[in-house]
């Protein structure tokens, strides 16, 4: 069985990577997609629309676009994983979350324990709280290969 997970969430850290890894290992057939991870990038998607008169409407844009591969990517997945780190709010992850509830997609977080409470409403919907990327792996092995 083939699946596509979408990898949203935190960008600072090695963890798709990590996935990828363990998933390629156990020999998985799985397809992975992600936001655009090039921060600068993502913040300057919207830079080809025009100038702006603020960094509000320049995030505006640039959100808009970056909305364009995200709801796609989600849209198209089996799956999506949802990563919150601890030094950098990961707003967008919690709305990515959303989305794929929203549209019924099947969802685990990853994240740790520290960061429960603020993260209890996304949690209260998740398929599955993870923390570590090996427990991800694993989710997936039982998906494919059970």
């Amino acid at each position: 069985m083939s699946f596509s997970v979408y990898l949203s969430g935190e960008i600072h850290t090695d963890w798709r990577a990590e996935i990828e890894r363990g998933a390629k290992a156990a020999g998985l057939d799985v397809v992975f997609t992600s936001p655009v991870t090039d921060h600068p990038a993502s913040d300057a998607a919207g830079d080809v629309l025009g100038a702006t008169e603020s960094g509000f409407w320049r995030d505006h844009q640039s959100a808009k676009v970056n909305a364009i591969r995200t709801r796609t990517l989600i849209a198209q997945s089996d799956m999506v994983v949802v990563r919150f780190g601890d030094k950098y709010k990961q707003w967008n992850a919690a709305f990515d979350a959303g989305y794929a509830a929203a549209l019924g997609k099947p969802y685990v977080t990853l994240h740790d324990e520290n960061i429960v409470h603020p993260l209890k409403e996304v949690d209260a919907e998740t398929q599955a709280w993870c923390t570590t990327t090996d427990q991800v792996v694993e989710i997936l092995r039982y998906v494919l290969k059970a």
